[in-house]
């Protein structure tokens, strides 16, 4: 009788493995391991000749990430509604933790966005990203959009949540990772059936605030004209006021993308980075000049303040030419596509819009960051997924696609 059991419980135990494993998205988690992998190896590359040991911690967050992704894709997606505020409001608290007022917010390169645990420090700009993703995701999934008034009430909520943390990021300062939540939220309200009306309104915003842009970034244009063609010293040394709290090394980033001659006549300042960039993109080839071969990154031209991290895709396409940049374009395509397609076959609101959001989060960064590689976007510090070096980037996108995991292996289990 006892050998009867056993066997049963063997039979029953296979069929739930098998079945477990069959209901398993692993185009996403195989994309993201090869990615991960590829990250490890190209940091180790921009380091070498500095013998940094970068590596070797992106190799712990990349298991703690792999840990995170594993608990996460088992929970159900749905537990995560009834939890929304609570994990927003934990991402809003490290981001107050950031702050000047807080005794354990740490200050690096002109900027307080760090916190110190002791024994690391993190960003909790990936939590806050994580958890207005989810906030805003359930109240669209809560709300009824049918008419006006309810559509009013519901959008000035989402207003309302996605205002501090853009604000809190924004002074910190990291305009990088405040240009990632605008595209985010449209993508979860255009999922959710809203009129198109509201994104007509929101377009004619979004219109208004460039202008307010661009007119202040031409003025600062014609400041530096002035000051750097006056031989007064009390105009060479004026400040530049504006009513819009840009920091003046934001505008020369978007000053160098759109007219570098300006900001930087040289070409050894405040563009210097952006043509190092293009310079070892570029010059890559078919096939690359070879695993730690490439001249930019292990001659310092590319800095190695920024080689592993936010110029880590032009190490890649230095060293791996066309054919290694088009194999890293084409998994994170591949992870993209892959999110859009469960959030079309997620069975209710919540789990649609919450693969939307994450797909289009990432496809943002991806964007943002290898456009700035060859020159088609300014230079915002946003870091490409699972390969430029941060272990709480890092760890935050191996648990969004865990989240995506989780979407498709119960998006049967809807009710």
């Amino acid at each position: 009788m006892n050998l009867h059991n056993t066997r049963s419980n063997q039979k029953e135990s296979d069929f739930v493995l098998k079945k477990d494993l069959l209901n398993f998205d692993w185009i996403n988690l195989i994309a993201v391991i090869i990615l991960s992998l590829i990250g490890i190896t190209f940091i180790y590359s921009a380091q070498s000749t500095i013998n940094d040991a970068d590596w070797k911690k992106q190799i712990i967050w990349v298991i703690l990430g792999i840990v995170a992704y594993s608990i996460i894709c088992r929970i159900n997606y749905k537990h995560i509604l009834g939890y929304a505020h609570y994990i927003y409001i934990l991402g809003v608290l490290g981001l107050l933790l950031a702050t000047p007022l807080s005794p354990i917010s740490v200050e690096m390169m002109g900027a307080r966005r760090w916190i110190n645990l002791g024994f690391s420090t993190v960003q909790p700009t990936e939590a806050a990203k994580i958890g207005t993703l989810i906030m805003v995701a359930s109240l669209l999934a809560r709300s009824n959009l049918e008419n006006v008034k309810d559509t009013l009430v519901v959008l000035l909520k989402i207003l309302l949540v996605s205002i501090l943390p853009i604000s809190l990021i924004f002074i910190q300062p990291d305009l990088g990772s405040t240009l990632v939540f605008p595209p985010m939220i449209f993508s979860l309200l255009y999922v959710s059936n809203l009129s198109k009306q509201y994104f007509v309104s929101a377009f004619i915003a979004f219109a208004l605030a460039f202008s307010f842009l661009s007119i202040d970034i031409y003025n600062y244009s014609r400041h530096l004209n002035i000051t750097q063609n006056s031989s007064d010293t009390t105009i060479q040394n004026s400040n530049y006021n504006s009513i819009l709290p840009l920091h003046n090394y934001q505008r020369n980033r978007i000053l160098t993308f759109i007219a570098p001659k300006v900001v930087d006549p040289s070409g050894t300042g405040a563009s210097w980075n952006a043509n190092q960039a293009k310079i070892s993109t570029a010059t890559g080839g078919l096939t690359g000049k070879g695993f730690l071969q490439g001249t930019q990154a292990q001659l310092g031209y590319l800095p190695k303040a920024v080689a592993h991290n936010d110029f880590i895709f032009s190490v890649i396409a230095e060293e791996t030419g066309f054919i290694g940049s088009s194999f890293v374009i084409g998994l994170f395509s591949l992870i993209i596509a892959n999110g859009i397609r469960i959030s079309g076959m997620a069975k209710d609101s919540f789990g649609s819009q919450l693969a939307i959001g994450i797909s289009v989060l990432f496809l943002v960064h991806f964007f943002i960051n290898i456009g700035m590689a060859i020159g088609i976007t300014p230079i915002t510090g946003l870091p490409l997924p699972f390969l430029s070096y941060g272990g709480s980037f890092v760890l935050s996108c191996f648990i969004l696609q865990g989240i995506i995991q989780s979407i498709y292996r119960f998006r049967k289990d809807f009710s």
